[in-house]
């Protein structure tokens, strides 16, 4: 009975696993919450870049490669400091890097 028991466990406890595996690399939720405060509308990342691009929106961007997004994000750019493993991890990144590659996103 107790075999059966923890089979049973078992089996309901792996959806669970892979649905908090997968609500923690959606792409779009951690761009919201690692990037979204520089890189959103107003941020001051958003603000540097329009001097020089446009749109300046990350999301707003078509053809980012999720490589190019990935080492910049780990090596920094102008002012822009480096993220580290230690603020986003290598499949957080891996997840917004995709995500913005897969842009634009909310484009007016």
């Amino acid at each position: 009975m107790s075999r059966a028991l923890l089979i049973a466990a078992a089996l309901l406890a792996a959806p669970l696993a892979a649905s908090a595996q997968s609500a923690a690399l959606d792409g779009q939720a951690l761009f919201h919450a690692k990037c979204g405060m520089c890189h959103e509308a107003g941020g001051m990342g958003t603000g540097l870049l329009a001097r020089r691009i446009q749109p300046a929106e990350l999301e707003k961007r078509a053809k980012l490669q999720p490589d190019y997004v990935f080492q910049y994000a780990r090596r920094g750019l102008g002012n822009m400091p480096p993220i580290t493993p230690g603020d986003v991890s290598d499949s957080q990144l891996k997840a917004i890097a995709a995500y913005l590659a897969a842009g634009p996103h909310g484009a007016k």
